[in-house]
């Protein structure tokens, strides 16, 4: 069955003049950024954050830290199934592109794909199916076989020619800590990551990136208030270089200054002991609008599109393919 789905790969550059399609997932974090009556102060804001972020972490021969910005794209991957009209490919994951202006010598440098992750997929498995089995449980449980499916699709996609045509390295997505979990800072210190934290047991949302072939370290980078999640393949240290290294940390905490302020703009850092917390009232404002209950509200309508739209009409398609890869 391993020509039964097909990739194609859309890009758009995301900047202050970006406007969400009719069809992007208002769920996504960008997307959200982008609408209503401060979008443009919004995007204008945001990217000041991240270049001076970049700017702050890339130090060295950048006296003015000035030298650099960083510019994003959106990249949506759609799927095509065997047999079915290429017109009506099912969208599913979007994620951004990082590149690096380097404004000393004129050099555009590639960055990383991957930093924010979005799915319809996933928004079904959260949810629909975890939020449906969870009412019908005593006490919280996993559905058996959560999350196989879009963790294979995943998988397939990275492995894809259209991934290989379009990107050079494995994606590396950046999330938020568990604001369930406790972590303890480690010894090992990474010059741009900064210092390492240690998880005291696995989130629901690691087993899940695991099933998409993805381990996670968590980092707290210099002069940041809490540590970062970092999904990977390979080597997360040795395969990327330190500038793009750089361009997730200073995109990504920057979304989660303005998403998560209580945790990622607190007033004070972690210690050596750390358990997030979306109580913490010590924490300043950015100046960026972004409506968090509205996008776990949409999380709940674009699952269930997922489930009208691609899982109920492909179901016995998708589990024989799910299936097989698990042999």
């Amino acid at each position: 069955m391993s020509n039964d789905f097909s990739f194609a790969i859309k890009s758009i550059c995301f900047d202050e003049d970006y406007r969400p399609a009719d069809n992007t997932r208002i769920t996504t974090n960008f997307a959200n950024l982008a609408r209503g009556a401060e979008r443009q102060a919004n995007l204008r804001n945001t990217f000041r954050m991240i270049n001076n972020r970049f700017n702050a972490l890339a130090h060295w021969d950048n006296p003015k830290a000035d030298r650099y910005a960083v510019e994003l794209d959106i990249v949506s991957v759609e799927m095509g199934i065997a047999g079915q009209d290429t017109a009506h490919a099912l969208p599913l994951i979007e994620v951004l592109k990082t590149n690096i202006v380097d404004h000393h010598t004129g050099e555009r440098i590639e960055g990383i794909v991957g930093n924010n992750f979005s799915s319809y997929v996933r928004d079904y498995d959260f949810s629909v199916v975890l939020l449906e089995h969870t009412k019908q449980q005593s006490g919280f449980s996993v559905p058996d076989h959560f999350g196989e499916l879009h963790g294979n699709l995943f998988k397939r996609f990275v492995a894809s020619p259209a991934y290989r045509e379009h990107f050079s390295k494995p994606p590396v997505i950046c999330l938020s800590v568990a604001s369930s979990k406790t972590y303890h800072r480690t010894g090992n210190v990474h010059p741009v990551l900064g210092v390492e934290y240690l998880q005291n047991e696995s989130s629901l949302t690691d087993a899940y990136f695991a099933k998409m072939g993805l381990a996670v370290r968590y980092f707290m980078p210099p002069d940041s208030a809490a540590p970062l999640a970092f999904y990977f393949s390979g080597d997360l240290l040795r395969d990327y270089t330190n500038l793009e290294l750089i361009s997730t940390i200073s995109t990504m905490e920057t979304f989660q200054k303005i998403y998560r302020p209580e945790i990622y703009n607190a007033n004070s850092a972690a210690g050596k002991t750390y358990q997030p917390s979306l109580q913490n009232e010590d924490y300043s404002m950015t100046r960026i609008v972004y409506d968090r209950e509205e996008r776990s509200r949409l999380a709940v309508q674009q699952g269930r599109f997922a489930e009208e739209h691609f899982i109920k009409p492909y179901r016995a398609v998708l589990e024989q393919w799910s299936a097989a890869c698990a042999r």
